[in-house]
């Protein structure tokens, strides 16, 4: 007889079977007829008459990927039309998953991008702090490579990997987070008509903590860049200052205004480009023809930063122009790539609601 709970697996389910051949016992009678089929295992499928295919074989294989083609083919292709429908969204507008996905974002929009202009800011940081070696941007570059060689225009990249990366994951993160809060409580028309103090207060409050994250590694970043014998590495520089003073108030002063405007020209600027630039509505418009605008808007944003100070007023604020200038278009593309890569849900520009327009006597 044959193992009673093999056999009865076997004859419970033949397709789910196990892999070896089911042996007779030499001391029991042979109870098959003699005609019976050698005790080897062949495929089980029902539609295959025993003998066909040997099981494990290269033909068994062969057609078993080639059902494999058939049954993920056929059916994939048979749900494109819904596949296309769903192809809006990922996830809910304001869902922890949206919001995760806004930080990743973040990530990698401040963090590639700051690590990016690196030896530029290294040379911005050394022309504020000594204007007499320093001269200007080109001179700076040669005195550098110089002193330091090559390798010496990548001071502190670490620290600003890091530290940037914390800091785009909580500024694109918590403005999403703040947005829908203070539009929450602002109510539809509010939020439409107050909508320029929205993005000031959503993105002030999401710099503030953003600064907080970035403040040790952005002064680690300064130490390793503008004091020379100080230390070359991060590992050598964050102990030394664990027990230093940190610079996170000065940080707030510079960054929060700094952001206040990034996001609040970004978003009016996409705005009007949609309603007098660009000659159809952004839900007509292709992934591509989206990023186009964003990139643009994050340009338009840097052109007014451009016009804020003097010229000449503070050393390094060419060099701060050219930097925040292709961190800003950069940012908000990479941002917006990110968005379009998850297919995170994002809301057409804002538009007067209906029941203000009623109020105004817009509608009939």
């Amino acid at each position: 007889m044959y193992p009673t709970a093999l056999t009865q697996m076997a004859r419970a389910n033949p397709f789910s079977a196990p892999l070896f051949s089911l042996q007779q016992r030499p001391e029991e009678p042979r109870q098959s007829s003699p005609a019976a089929a050698p005790a080897t295992r062949r495929l089980a499928a029902a539609a295959t008459t025993e003998g066909d295919v040997e099981f494990g074989s290269q033909k068994y294989f062969m057609l078993c990927g080639f059902g494999g083609i058939l049954s993920c083919g056929t059916t994939h292709t048979a749900v494109v039309p819904l596949d296309l429908i769903a192809d809006d969204v990922s996830c809910a507008y304001g869902s922890n998953k949206y919001y995760a996905l806004c930080g990743f974002g973040g990530i990698l929009s401040c963090g590639l991008t700051h690590t990016a202009v690196v030896p530029l800011d290294l040379v911005k940081c050394r022309l504020q702090v000594d204007p007499d070696k320093f001269k200007t941007i080109g001179n700076g570059f040669r005195v550098t490579v110089r002193e330091d060689g090559m390798r010496g225009l990548a001071k502190g990249w670490a620290p600003t990997f890091i530290g940037y990366s914390m800091q785009g994951l909580c500024k694109f993160g918590f403005y999403e987070v703040f947005k829908v809060f203070y539009g929450d409580l602002l109510g539809e028309e509010n939020t439409y008509l107050w909508r320029t103090s929205l993005y000031l207060a959503a993105s002030a409050s999401a710099e503030f903590f953003a600064d907080i994250a970035l403040a040790p590694m952005e002064a680690c970043k300064v130490r390793i860049q503008t004091k020379p014998g100080y230390a070359n590495t991060l590992r050598e520089c964050a102990p030394k200052m664990y027990a230093e003073e940190g610079g996170v108030v000065p940080l707030w002063m510079r960054q929060i205004p700094y952001t206040m405007m990034k996001f609040a020209c970004f978003e009016r600027t996409v705005e009007m480009l949609y309603k007098y630039a660009v000659p159809k509505p952004r839900s007509e418009c292709s992934k591509a023809e989206q990023l186009v605008v964003t990139f643009e808007s994050g340009s338009t944003a840097l052109q007014v930063l451009k016009k804020l100070g003097p010229r000449g007023v503070w050393k390094g604020l060419v060099a701060r122009i050219i930097m925040i200038g292709t961190l800003t278009a950069l940012q908000w593309f990479i941002y917006d790539s990110v968005k379009v890569y998850f297919r995170l849900p994002r809301p057409p520009p804002p538009e007067m609601p209906e029941s203000l327009k009623k109020k105004l006597g817009l509608t009939e």
